[in-house]
């Protein structure tokens, strides 16, 4: 019977090729212009690390009192103080965290930018991260050859690094870069892996304003943390100091400013729970010790809830959205016009049905899947309005030197081509239920009569 009704469907918008086309355009403009804002939207709060996402926590500790608002020593404006915690720590907390190894995998980190001597060229600026071996096992980074420095290499301070294959490919282009060795700010130090490709969107675990809230490419060099204090490499990062700091690199190093990052990796319910007990004991102490004067406060944060406080959706992003949908809603508004139109013209064939037997079950599926068929076609119509919207957003971004994030915020999944293609078919039979009702309402006798 489905079958039948399809062929009926096919033969009935076949008579009217001009308003089925009205109809399929109407649908696929409102699905096209929706579904690019939606992708990108989407893309924003997608999980980076779903099989981790629950096990990688970022600590939060007040170390400026509940009604501090701290001043960005970068230029940026200060974090709000009240009911928000920094969402970085002091070196002072970050390395006493490290020291207290709570976790089974943790790591301080903070952003760098050093300049890179090409063998026998002339130094050119990379941003990197400084970070400790733990880094590379908790957040997944495959490696293309080589591996991760060693805990002892933490330990002892080590000259290693680890580099991003574009990088290595830049330096080294007609042979390995494991082994080899490559000058940083002046000091050599000895490449002991290279990464594959690894570029999480968004960079969820640092989600700076240096890094575009998290949609840039990945760095593209590491090097052990403890090093770089050492090297005292100049931070690629915010910097938030509620009083000034003393004069120097110490001076850094030992005031409240915030600016290192920290991530923890807490696999069980109870290491979540033993870790938080931790935290209020850290603070406690650091209270008793005459550090500060109010009762502790801290929060700990999964990489979903993390990204959920730090990500913010651009104003702009958001108007786009609702005056996207809008403009869906008043596309099907006209859609349901247009079905109106149509099945009212067809009043006299339909009321003919109805005399020859047919039950208003019959002509409600029978139009039923006329709307559908309309809506096959609209779905394409719309995916492809779709990725010619993501297309020229990213020819825009090109044009202001995108990057490979970007390009995949605005690339469509198959997940995005199934969610289009459902929300358009679902959408058009919403918008054809009444023009479909009005249709199966059709009175037998009357319209004879008037035929």
């Amino acid at each position: 019977m489905l079958g039948y009704y399809l062929e009926l469907a096919i033969r009935s918008l076949k008579r009217n090729v001009v308003l089925t086309a009205l109809m399929v355009t109407v649908v696929g403009f409102g699905i096209g212009a929706s579904m690019t804002v939606f992708t990108t939207l989407r893309a924003m709060g997608e999980d980076p690390i779903p099989d981790k996402s629950t096990q990688l926590f970022v600590p939060q500790i007040d170390v400026w009192g509940p009604s501090s608002r701290p001043a960005g020593s970068d230029g940026g404006p200060g974090r709000p103080g009240g009911g928000d915690l920094l969402d970085q720590l002091t070196y002072r907390d970050a390395l006493a965290f490290m020291q207290a190894r709570r976790a089974p995998r943790q790591s301080a980190m903070y952003g760098i930018s050093v300049d890179v001597t090409q063998p026998g060229g002339v130094p050119f600026p990379v941003s990197g991260r400084a970070a400790y071996a733990d880094f590379f096992p908790m957040f997944e980074v495959p490696f293309a050859s080589g591996g991760a420095w060693s805990a002892d290499d933490d330990r002892r301070h080590a000259n290693v690094v680890v580099m991003s294959t574009r990088l290595a490919e830049r330096l080294f282009p007609h042979a390995p870069a494991v082994g080899r060795t490559v000058s940083l700010d002046g000091h050599e130090y000895r490449i002991v892996g290279v990464i594959a490709a690894w570029n999480p969107v968004p960079r969820f675990y640092d989600l700076s304003v240096q890094t575009n809230g998290g949609f840039t490419d990945s760095d593209d060099l590491f090097l052990p943390f403890a090093t770089a204090i050492d090297r005292q490499l100049p931070l690629n990062g915010r910097l938030y100091c509620n009083a000034r700091p003393g004069p120097g690199w110490e001076g850094r190093l030992n005031s409240e400013c915030v600016w290192v990052q920290f991530w923890a990796e807490l696999p069980t319910a109870a290491a979540v729970r033993d870790y938080r007990a931790f935290l209020y004991g850290y603070a406690a102490e650091q209270r008793r010790l005459g550090r500060f004067h109010w009762a502790p406060r801290l929060e700990l944060h999964d990489v979903n809830d993390w990204m959920a406080i730090e990500i913010k959706v651009p104003n702009t992003l958001r108007v786009s959205t609702a005056v996207a949908f809008g403009f869906l809603a008043v596309c099907l508004i006209n859609a349901v016009g247009l079905m109106l139109a149509r099945f009212s013209g067809r009043a006299g064939e339909l009321g003919v049905r109805r005399a020859l037997g047919a039950a208003r079950k019959d002509i409600f599926l029978q139009c039923l899947a006329e709307t559908a068929i309309v809506g096959v076609p609209g779905a394409l119509l719309g995916l492809a309005l779709t990725a010619a919207g993501l297309a020229g957003q990213r020819a825009l971004h090109n044009i202001a030197g995108s990057t490979d994030a970007v390009d995949r915020l605005t690339s469509l999944d198959p997940g995005m081509v199934l969610i289009t293609l459902a929300l358009t078919v679902a959408a058009t039979m919403c918008a054809g239920l009444y023009p479909v009702w009005r249709a199966s309402r059709v009175q037998p006798a009357w319209q004879l009569k008037t035929q």
